[in-house]
């Protein structure tokens, strides 16, 4: 039945578990919080409780929301009505308390900062139900140390969507030190339910699996065009010829965002202490200039906003 998630996930392990998802509260409506809202009430038919700090936010992103819910109407593979029905069942409130009170599942999607995190998950946990399941978006902070701020690091994970959350298959599915062997068997099938493949991180390490690898990837880019190696968009073509990318790995750091790209590389800096990690000084001096690619309008490319 949709809208409710059941386990067991992990058939050949004999696990079993009587947990019901029905209810996600997604912390942060900004463009990774409003996409797992989006998914959740669409491809989950779940009721989600969407919150953020200000006004100003929830409404620009119940806005993307709809406008995401509109080109899936005009391609034809979601009807007026459904997507009324996808609205109806999302609900924004500036309230934190009020939107985790009755939540089986909460999902936090804050901006990309320890203190912020940790901040909003001590709320979180003053707030909700003692058999809620907690899960954050964090695409480079460690599961654990999130963890450790609630009382249920055992009923903690990471669920890392990625950018939109609407298109993109994947889910990564971190395990923190303390994370219960139910707690990932949830995330994985509410990861099911949504329509995503999920992938288990077995271990809490900087990056995951996907920015591990990316993220190098792409400040690597960042250098040869520093460097005068090549232009953009020829280094972004090599890429997609030769590599069979889907796009280049400047025009992607555009869509993550340069400023998120630049966390994620310190992040990994700093808890490998591998040169190879460090960021680019073009990196640095864009997110300086406020040039953080398509949320702001220009990047390494320019965007229409």
């Amino acid at each position: 039945m949709r809208g409710e998630t059941y386990l067991p996930v992990f058939e050949d392990s004999g696990f079993r578990s009587e947990l019901k998802v029905r209810k996600v509260a997604v912390l942060g409506a900004g463009l990774m919080g409003h996409g797992i809202a989006q998914v959740a009430a669409q491809q989950g038919r779940m009721e989600v409780s969407l919150t953020d700090v200000e006004d100003r936010f929830l409404q620009s992103g119940v806005k993307a929301i709809r406008q995401s819910l509109a080109k899936f109407v005009e391609k034809g593979t979601l009807t007026k009505e459904e997507s009324e029905q996808v609205l109806g069942r999302i609900r924004s409130t500036l309230d934190l308390g009020e939107a985790v009170r009755e939540a089986d599942l909460v999902i936090e999607a804050v901006p990309e900062e320890l203190g912020v995190k940790r901040e909003v998950w001590r709320r979180v946990e003053a707030s909700a139900s003692e058999t809620a399941l907690f899960a954050s978006n964090t695409s480079s902070i460690s599961i654990t140390e999130l963890a450790s701020v609630t009382k249920r690091p055992e009923r903690f994970c990471g669920m890392h969507f990625f950018n939109p959350p609407q298109l993109m298959r994947l889910v990564e599915v971190i395990r923190g030190a303390r994370t219960g062997d139910d707690t990932v068997a949830t995330a994985v099938a509410v990861a099911r339910e949504l329509g995503k493949e999920a992938v288990v991180v077995k271990r809490d390490v900087a990056g995951f699996l996907v920015n591990r690898i990316m993220i190098p990837a792409i400040n690597e880019a960042i250098f040869l065009l520093e460097e005068g190696v090549a232009d953009r968009e020829d280094i972004d073509r090599a890429v997609e010829l030769g590599l069979n990318w889907p796009m280049g790995p400047l025009r992607l750091a555009d869509y993550v965002g340069l400023d998120t790209t630049l966390a994620v590389a310190e992040v990994l800096q700093r808890e490998f202490g591998d040169p190879k990690f460090r960021p680019s000084p073009l990196l640095r001096q864009m997110v300086r200039g406020g040039m953080l690619g398509r949320k702001t309008g220009k990047g390494f490319y320019e965007w229409r906003r």
